[in-house]
């Protein structure tokens, strides 16, 4: 059992930055590849970013609507994974999650095994 606790949520003004956690309690952290979702008000969740091993190296994946604002890390030793968030826009409102999986493509939620409860991103114009 993974729990997942996302962090750093909050308000912000259009063209602003946040940087978001996700702390794990399971020490085998480093065995999970952990992807970022979000669901704004009446749309159902989306993929963001995620990491991925493939053949030894871990790649990092990004939605096309947030690729090259968005920026997915890790810092194992901490198991916490951060997601920099820089020139927000008003459509970037929703709420987070992370989340961990062990298999699959990481663009699936139904692959992933645990969620994080979620942190509200609101980014006002």
């Amino acid at each position: 059992q993974v729990r997942l606790v996302e962090s750093g949520g909050g308000l912000v003004q259009a063209g602003g930055s946040l940087r978001l956690s996700c702390a794990a309690s399971e020490g085998t952290f480093s065995t999970y590849n952990i992807g970022w979702f979000r669901q704004a008000p009446g749309k159902e969740r989306e993929f963001v970013a995620a990491d991925s091993w493939f053949q030894n190296n871990r790649n990092e994946y990004y939605a096309d609507s947030v690729k090259g604002r968005f920026t997915f890390s890790r810092d194992n030793a901490k198991a916490t994974v951060y997601l920099q968030m820089n020139t927000l826009k008003p459509e970037d409102t929703a709420i987070y999650y992370c989340a961990a999986r062990t298999r699959g493509y990481f663009g699936t939620e139904g692959n992933y095994d645990y969620w994080g409860q979620g942190t509200q991103v609101t980014v006002s114009s």
